[in-house]
């Protein structure tokens, strides 16, 4: 009874065995279709592409998943161009003008997710400005830098600007207050340049 039995769950177990590893294959047929091959895109493939789709992504990112573009270079360039453009302005004591960018660093960037797009950056600026005051009644030359500390996307009404004199050992405390004040007034087209700025940046 007992080889019977063994026997039996012999034939079970070798059943089970053959039942895990059953699979099937198809025989190929000389009809069957030939499995696909890896095509490099061709520059006549990319305008045929561009036009069927409107994905915001890249012409290999079609489905506008995650992608992140470098706008770094143009940002940089941008700035320099908006902020060393602001003209002079005119005070009750003097006059003062933008000499250029002396500091601009920083990154900006556009980002692609789910066939959204969404723009950043975030920078540091220095200004250089030369103007002339009457201090003691003498007009006076005075140089130095505007610096805009870090700021990002958005936060151009909350820009606040501090001043550096190249010289400043010749101007007394209330001269230096007074021209100070009148430099500050630079942030109403600064904060304009940089409204600009974003909104060409949102554009690319």
């Amino acid at each position: 009874m007992e080889e019977v039995t063994t026997a039996a769950t012999a034939e079970v177990a070798e059943e089970t065995n053959k039942a895990s590893y059953r699979y099937w294959v198809r025989d190929a047929k000389e009809d069957a279709a030939p499995p696909p091959v890896p095509r490099k895109l061709s520059a006549g493939d990319i305008p045929k592409l561009q036009s069927n789709s409107s994905s915001l992504g890249s012409v290999w990112n079609q489905a506008g998943t995650w992608e992140e573009k470098n706008l770094n270079s143009w940002a940089s360039n941008r700035l320099k161009e908006l902020l060393g453009s602001l003209g002079t302005l005119e005070f009750s004591s003097g006059n003062a003008s933008i000499d250029g960018v002396s500091e601009c660093s920083g990154d900006a960037f556009l980002v692609t997710v789910r066939n959204k797009k969404k723009v950043n950056y975030s920078y540091e600026l220095s200004l250089k400005f030369e103007g002339e005051w009457k201090v003691k009644d003498e007009d006076t030359k005075v140089k130095g830098h505007l610096d805009i500390p870090e700021f990002s996307f958005g936060e151009i009404d909350d820009l606040q600007i501090e001043i550096r004199f190249s010289d400043e050992k010749s101007l007394e405390t209330d001269d230096k207050m007074r021209i100070c004040k009148d430099l500050r007034s630079f942030l109403t087209p600064i904060r304009q340049k940089l409204n600009m700025f974003e909104d060409e940046l949102k554009d690319r």
